[in-house]
């Protein structure tokens, strides 16, 4: 049984995780026989929304904190855990991935991302361990390769042409892709999945995050 990291960016779509996303990735891994590990940052998200009505509200919460609303419980502190203890890392969407794990939503080709987060793709990458990015994510992972001097990774987020073009000006590759497919790098051991970026309906984010979780587990 494989151990795979599933990084959480906090608790709702426009601030944090995507429930659904982050769900049915859970669902996916324990479905293929693994153990997925719950893994947070800590630390203040970037804002706080309404989800009911999209306003940013003037509250702080923590990520970690509100991670732990999808983990049902504490999740492992992304400081407490190294590339030696999983044997792949994914990351579903949401906003969170683009506003607290790197500012990408912000800053877009120009993002940094979490020093915590970058080692550790940065560490199972050099690791030759597989990782996987839902929705948004995969800006996520054009910012860590950047800064990491890998050039010219495949990913997707669909066929949205202004992260698609960030991408790009980052130094990754776009590939543009359905919604219920991945795209997947094989020589770097990425692969990457639309999800919400395109889905209409949560039936589709299943079979797309199934499908992301599929292909990595292939590569174990």
């Amino acid at each position: 049984m494989a151990k795979i990291g599933v990084v959480l960016s906090g608790c709702g779509v426009y601030d944090g995780a995507e429930i659904h996303e982050a769900v049915l990735t859970l669902l996916a891994i324990d479905e293929a026989g693994h153990e997925a590990i719950c893994i947070a940052p800590r630390g203040p998200q970037m804002h706080v929304v309404d989800h009911s009505t999209g306003d940013v509200t003037g509250e702080t919460r923590d990520v970690f904190v509100e991670a732990a609303r999808i983990a049902r419980g504490a999740p492992t502190g992304l400081s407490e855990i190294t590339a030696d203890d999983l044997d792949a890392l994914v990351f579903p969407g949401g906003f969170g991935a683009a506003k607290n794990l790197c500012d990408f939503a912000v800053n877009g080709k120009d993002a940094k991302a979490r020093p915590d987060v970058a080692a550790l793709v940065k560490a199972m990458h050099a690791a030759k361990k597989p990782l996987g990015f839902a929705c948004i994510a995969p800006a996520l992972a054009a910012v860590i390769f950047r800064d990491a001097g890998v050039k010219g990774v495949e990913l997707t987020i669909g066929d949205e042409e202004g992260p698609a073009a960030a991408i790009d000006a980052m130094g990754a590759h776009h590939v543009t892709c359905p919604v219920t497919e991945t795209r997947v790098d094989e020589a770097n051991k990425v692969v990457t999945t639309p999800a919400y970026m395109l889905a209409g309906r949560i039936t589709e984010v299943r079979d797309s995050t199934k499908a992301m979780v599929d292909r990595v587990v292939a590569m174990l």
